[in-house]
C-alpha cells in the first residue's frame, strides 16, 4: 500500500496534517501526532502494515502492541477516506 498522490503531507512541527487535492474525492483535513506522521512517511513507498509497524518500533519506545494498534488505527482511517493505493505489488 502507498499514499495516493492526491494527498499532501505537511509537518507543522507540532503535528502532521494530511490535505487532499481537488482530485482526491475527500474534502477535509486530517490532523495527527508524530506517530501518524511517521506512518505517512512510510507510506511514501509501497509498504505493508507490518513493515510500517516495524519501522515505528525501531523509532519509538512504546509498550508491546501499542505501535501495532496505532498503525492499525491510522491505516483504517486512511482507508476510510480513500487515501491509500492498495493495488501496488
Amino acid at each position: 500500500m502507498k499514499l495516493k498522490k492526491e494527498f499532501l503531507v505537511h509537518d507543522t512541527g507540532t503535528e502532521t496534517v494530511l490535505v487532499p487535492t481537488a482530485a482526491a474525492g475527500f474534502s477535509g483535513v486530517v490532523r495527527g501526532n508524530r506517530t501518524f506522521g511517521a506512518v505517512l512517511e512510510c507510506l511514501k513507498n509501497d509498504v505493508t502494515q507490518e513493515e510500517i509497524a516495524g519501522a515505528l518500533r525501531a523509532r519509538f519506545d512504546a509498550p508491546e502492541g501499542a505501535i501495532e494498534a496505532d498503525v492499525e488505527r491510522a491505516v483504517s482511517e486512511l482507508r476510510g477516506i480513500g487515501a491509500l493505493d492498495e493495488q501496488l505489488v
